[in-house]
């Protein structure tokens, strides 16, 4: 495809992880086409690269079933403007990333419209809602997977699907230095390190964080030298947490994201379920994954989710590789004991397993997306 053609990319995403992902995909479309401009919905990691967002990312973040009630009229408002507007664009290509209960009734409608459509971040049809498989063959050109057992399903409802691996492998080294990380963060070489990490939204923050920070104080009662250390998603979560925090006396240090640079320095995390277990695993450091939704949201996920586990981990070794501590199990004394054995040096499976994971995953994933998007648009 000539590089001096101009060409239109249509990317909408809903939270900070698919930032990241449209971001580093947008870095090598624009490697490869020098011509290029791209519109949607992004975050602030796309808008540096280019994106002219038509409203900010963060209306579109939601989590749970009962809590998007709420939103449901804005949400539909928003998308519904947005093929309008993308139609009348006419973009090469559209690129939903993940929010797939937003994005595949987006791509159905631009598909239709005789727009190419891709959706990157496979949605979780191996686990639950698998009727969507039929929906997402109407509505997309091509699925990118970030897993390599996701290209199964797809294959055989003969959809075009592409392992592309996952750019957070790409991104964090095979070894991180711990100490000299520790050291960074003006912690000795001997003193245990727990990283906490209660989620990146406020709902979730408040849910947790009080159950983490009940957990830590047993640990110091075990533990009299830990230390402990939080990444703060951004200026409004350090703010709650500082707030929450001024009832406790713990030895805790928060830092303004740097969510890398607090898992590399710690021996063990207590973690929320979601995106960042991914991160942890890569950066191979031992953990216990913790949830909690409104009791109503729960329930209806629990009776839709097919798998036995929920993190990232387990769902990618096939078993149970780290503790998972759900509802009403995600309490300070289980929570508390599940981390035990790690602090106690328990730590080899999980260790082994992320490694392996992390070798697999490291496929230079925003290079193969963007080598995916450019064949697709040059396909007639």
């Amino acid at each position: 495809m000539p590089s001096d053609k101009k060409l239109c990319v249509a990317i909408v995403v809903g939270e900070t992880s698919g930032d990241l992902l449209g971001s580093g995909l947008m870095a090598e479309l624009k490697k490869r086409h020098h011509n290029i401009e791209f519109v949607g919905v992004g975050g602030s990691k796309m808008e540096a690269q280019g994106l002219s967002s038509m409203f900010p990312m963060e209306r579109l973040s939601v989590i749970g079933i009962t809590e998007v009630f709420g939103r449901i009229p804005e949400l539909l408002k928003r998308r519904s403007k947005l093929i309008k507007d993308i139609i009348a664009i006419k973009p090469d290509v559209f690129i939903g990333i993940d929010a797939p209960d937003f994005n595949l009734t987006i791509e159905l409608k631009l598909r239709r419209a005789g727009i190419k459509t891709i959706h990157y971040v496979s949605p979780s049809v191996w686990a639950w809602k698998q009727k969507r498989i039929f929906k997402i063959k109407e509505a997309c050109d091509l699925v990118l997977a970030l897993f390599p057992f996701e290209t199964k399903i797809y294959k055989e409802h003969n959809i075009p699907v592409a392992f592309v691996g996952h750019p957070l492998a790409d991104s964090i080294p095979l070894e991180l230095d711990k100490n000299a990380i520790k050291a960074e963060l003006g912690f000795s070489d001997s003193t245990p390190v727990v990283a906490l990490m209660p989620g990146s939204r406020a709902g979730e923050v408040s849910r947790l964080a009080p159950i983490f920070l009940e957990t830590a104080l047993k640990i110091v009662d075990k533990y009299p030298s830990v230390q402990f250390v939080i990444p703060c998603a951004n200026a409004s979560r350090r703010e709650q947490l500082e707030s929450l925090l001024k009832g406790y006396k713990l030895p805790i240090r928060l830092l303004d994201g740097q969510s890398q640079k607090a898992l590399g320095a710690c021996d063990v995390v207590l973690i929320a379920s979601g995106t960042a277990t991914l991160e942890a695993l890569l950066c191979v450091r031992p953990m216990v994954v913790a949830y909690k939704l409104t009791t109503l949201s729960f329930y209806l996920i629990k009776s839709l989710f097919k798998m036995p586990y929920v993190s990232i981990p387990n769902i990618l070794a096939g078993r149970f590789v780290v503790p998972e501590l759900l509802q009403h199990d995600a309490t300070p004394e289980k929570l508390f004991n599940a981390l035990v054995p790690l602090l106690d040096g328990n730590i080899k499976d999980q260790v082994e397993n992320f490694k392996a994971t992390h070798i697999e995953l490291k496929q230079n994933a925003s290079e193969k997306a963007a080598e995916a998007v450019l064949k697709l648009i040059a396909t007639v």
